[in-house]
């Protein structure tokens, strides 16, 4: 991955002091430090190069009014001001953002010293759920700040880059044209940029002053507790394997051969009381999250298991399962493997949805029975761990299934 190369002042080896070249490409697993200025506060964070801008604003800034919508920029929910003009922040790396100065929608103003802008949405209402709001105003500002006369019939199309789900434009339009009214020549600065501490999701200290966040994930708890309410997601599914019961038994009662079957997972440590602390890659597209975690065998009883987890990534994605595996012999002599999992997602790998968090499982499963066949046949664990599924391959399975439940549907009803 590229970055800026930002010339900086150092000692070398022999002592002396002189400007010396950051690199320009590191590794996708490797941290970079980013110093950057956000809403006048100096601040450094150390992120992986895949990070996006409005993850680092939020999860590691506390800085949570530049909402995500549809992270492909679409929507300009995440409209944030870089060097003075508008950009979504969920297309910027926040490697590129070296150097820069940010303002968000915090920046703009307080609730003691509001902007004219956010004086103006009050007063003639324009938001409804307010998702939008800050999207909104940042584009506003943008469209505004150096004077450019804007008709009103072209207000429109110049606020089209932010999208309403209330479809509340009246008021919103009505507010952006009576502060280009009021300031024909340009627009006050941004009122709440000073030098503070900014606190992350932590609630911690997350930057100010120069100070370095160093972006590492949440300690790993002591044991697996799932949430309360209805998961996000249940899968159930079966696969017939051509080995014996005891062979697949042999597999996933050695927690060692089980997780190298599990497609991007990796174990790290065994601890007691049957406890496994391991790391999870998931990958869809350009999406990867890497989660470390923990799993913890609940009940083994004959030739059926439960197994709980949970991991979190340095994104804040955390996902937590409930997962129950049996055996049972198949009639052609050999075994259908069964698994049942109820699945709790929060952060960005939550707005992937009930569906498509479904059937990436059981994509997933798939790849994880095949797997525990070759396993069973061979008697040793792969030598690396199976890889997650290619967003291709996902892809191609999901059509697949999908013609597959329509031809069913189809023949029912004939």
């Amino acid at each position: 991955m590229n970055t800026r190369s930002r010339a900086h002042t150092e000692h070398d080896a022999a002592g002396r002091v002189g400007p010396v070249a950051r690199p320009t490409k590191v590794a996708a697993d490797e941290r970079v430090e980013i110093g950057m200025t956000v809403n006048g506060s100096e601040v450094t964070v150390r992120v992986p190069p895949r990070v996006h801008l409005a993850d680092v604003l939020r999860e590691q800034l506390g800085l949570t009014g530049t909402h995500l919508g549809c992270e492909h920029g679409v929507c300009g929910m995440c409209t944030v001001l870089v060097d003075g003009a508008a950009a979504r922040a969920c297309l910027l790396f926040a490697v590129q953002c070296e150097g820069a100065e940010i303002v968000t929608v915090e920046g703009l103003g307080s609730q003691e010293d509001q902007h004219p802008l956010q004086q103006a949405f009050s007063a003639h209402h324009g938001l409804q759920c307010g998702f939008c709001t800050p999207g909104m105003l940042m584009s506003s500002y943008d469209l505004l700040a150096d004077g450019t006369s804007v008709p009103a019939d072209e207000l429109p199309t110049e606020m089209s880059g932010v999208l309403c789900r209330c479809t509340g434009y009246r008021g919103i339009l009505a507010a952006v044209a009576d502060v280009a009214a009021e300031h024909p020549d340009g627009l006050p600065a941004p009122r709440n940029c000073r030098s503070r501490t900014l606190v992350g999701r932590g609630g911690g200290p997350a930057a100010g002053g120069g100070s370095a966040v160093d972006d590492t994930p949440p300690p790993v708890p002591a044991e697996v507790r799932l949430p309360s309410g209805a998961p996000s997601a249940t899968v159930e599914v079966r696969a017939v394997l051509g080995v014996p019961v005891d062979k697949v038994w042999e597999v996933l009662d050695d927690f060692h051969r089980l997780a190298a079957c599990l497609p991007g997972a990796e174990l790290v440590e065994v601890l007691a009381d049957d406890r496994y602390r391991g790391r999870a890659t998931v990958a869809l597209g350009p999406v990867k999250l890497a989660f470390d975690g923990l799993a913890q065998v609940v009940e083994r009883e004959g030739q059926q298991m439960r197994v709980l987890g949970q991991g979190a990534d340095t994104g804040g994605s955390t996902t937590q399962a409930d997962i129950r595996l049996r055996t049972e012999p198949a009639e052609s002599g050999g075994t259908v493997l069964r698994a049942d999992a109820a699945l709790f997602l929060s952060g960005r790998i939550a707005q992937f949805g009930r569906a498509l968090a479904g059937d990436v499982s059981r994509r997933m499963f798939e790849q994880f029975a095949v797997a525990v066949e070759e396993n069973a046949r061979t008697g040793r664990a792969p030598a690396a761990p199976a890889k997650p599924p290619g967003v291709l391959a996902l892809l191609a399975g999901l059509v697949a299934a999908r013609l597959r439940s329509a031809l069913r549907r189809i023949r029912r009803s004939r």
